[in-house]
């Protein structure tokens, strides 16, 4: 099998039809069928089943694809490392939202100080949509707060953050200095989307206490949901890294609810089997050293 059989399998997951891969890869389409077949008859296995004019990826396809993207990917860095060698690093990276809103810069920023220009690509999404990047090959490195559930993740402790519960001026508590979890009962809260860690580790405390608060509004961007909050539209569990300028102005307020702090720690995270070129070992360093808070 050659990685060009890998590049044409991997094209009809992403593209669902074998005419769409062939002309994402401008070859003809018996030329991708014949490459999906080879690969079929090598392994002795079915890739896709044909049902209804649809390609649907067997299980056997799913365990093929995550080392097919591996075999690419480290064909494609070995292409770089010898072709590039001495120009611009190239780095894909991503990050979780509170992550990218606050500390992302600040770490490019160190990295090109000490190496010189670096080349990114940047994905800012939830740290489970992250993770799974990472684990596809589509990412190099991540860099996300609380849980994560691949065990084949390497993870390097950063620093830490601190989930907080916040209120708007027009909002009644934002004038208590102290709340009650009695107090946030039937509350609007404006929460992030299913999948966030956000809402699974601050709610969860919340439902420990058979609290219950009215999720009239999800999103999964970060500025939304300060703007509504600082609007009035209820309350929200943010990073405390992504508000300390507007809780210095006075535009939000870290309510105080009984002396409860939730605290996650950020992680830099990568596969084992990862390779790792000397542009990500450099930031994989910084990283390491550079504690936050």
């Amino acid at each position: 099998m050659t990685i060009r059989h890998f590049k044409i399998f991997i094209a009809v997951v992403e593209c669902g039809k074998m005419r769409r891969a062939a002309e994402k890869l401008y070859i003809s389409q018996p030329a991708v069928s014949q490459a999906i077949q080879e690969l079929e008859e090598h392994y002795q296995v079915k890739l896709f089943e044909r049902l209804s004019q649809k390609l649907l990826i067997t299980e056997m396809g799913e365990l093929l694809l995550v080392y097919a993207r591996q075999a690419v990917e480290l064909f494609e860095n070995t292409e770089q490392v010898m072709k590039n060698a001495g120009e611009v690093s190239r780095i894909r990276l991503g990050t979780s939202v509170s992550v990218g809103t606050s500390l992302l810069n600040d770490l490019l920023d160190q990295y090109e100080e000490n190496y010189g220009t670096l080349d990114t690509s940047v994905i800012i999404h939830n740290t489970q949509t992250i993770e799974g990047l990472i684990r596809s090959c589509r990412l190099d490195l991540g860099i996300v707060e609380g849980f994560v559930i691949d065990k084949d993740m390497r993870q390097i402790p950063i620093c830490e953050d601190e989930l907080v519960l916040v209120a708007g001026r027009p909002h009644p508590l934002y004038q208590k200095e102290k709340i009650t979890f009695e107090e946030l009962k039937n509350e609007i809260l404006i929460s992030r989307e299913e999948a966030s860690v956000n809402r699974n580790q601050y709610e969860q405390l919340l439902l420990e206490r058979n609290i219950s608060m009215q999720k009239k509004w999800t999103c999964t961007n970060s500025e939304a949901i300060k703007n509504a909050v600082e609007h009035g539209r209820g309350l929200a569990i943010l990073s405390r890294m992504i508000i300390n300028a507007e809780v210095e102005e006075g535009i939000l307020k870290v309510l105080q609810l009984e002396d409860i702090h939730v605290r996650r720690q950020i992680h830099l995270i990568y596969h084992k089997d990862k390779f790792l070129s000397k542009p990500l070992k450099q930031f994989i360093t910084i990283c390491s050293n550079m504690k936050l808070v």
